[in-house]
């Protein structure tokens, strides 16, 4: 990789950073970067911001090869390292089981199924995820309290995605 690559890197890294990106993938031919940051959630960088830094990167970067990037990244980001732990590190996540829309209510103007710092009990309903015209109640494979609620109502979202975050007990 050339010193110009690497500064390049550098400076996307500072920009996710700065704007509180959690994770962040590119796939351009040979270069494949993926980035994931241990953050608090916030309102973070827009798609705009991020398309905008995208279609400004230098042209070298793209042809940087997979095998560069691997052994660059060990290199010359020891920084990663130092991030600090997380302060959510233990924490059960309860993800979708499906793809779909999310509601946090039973209706629109109802109260939520369940907030940050309720008790929540194993196999008890917390959202209602929309997939094909069909409300699927989805329910907590956990017992414990709501930490964090990821995901907002109406949003779409996807299997896998993490919805809630539950401290076991």
């Amino acid at each position: 990789m050339k010193p110009q690559d690497i500064e390049d890197l550098k400076q996307l890294i500072e920009f996710l950073k700065e704007h509180q990106v959690a994770e962040f993938e590119v796939d351009r031919g040979d270069l494949k970067v993926r980035l994931k940051f241990s953050q608090p959630e916030s309102a973070g960088a827009g798609l705009g911001d991020l398309a905008r830094l995208l279609a400004s990167a230098p042209q070298g970067v793209a042809q940087a090869s997979a095998a560069q990037t691997a052994s660059a990244d060990e290199a010359a980001f020891p920084a990663a390292a130092e991030v600090p732990a997380d302060p959510d590190a233990g924490l059960h996540l309860v993800k979708s089981p499906i793809v779909g829309t999310y509601f946090g209510s039973p209706s629109p103007g109802a109260g939520p199924f369940v907030s940050p710092g309720d008790h929540v009990d194993k196999g008890q309903v917390i959202c209602i995820v929309e997939a094909m015209k069909l409300m699927n109640e989805i329910e907590s494979d956990a017992s414990g309290e709501i930490v964090k609620c990821f995901v907002s109502n109406g949003q779409p979202i996807e299997f896998g995605q993490p919805l809630f975050s539950v401290r076991l007990g």
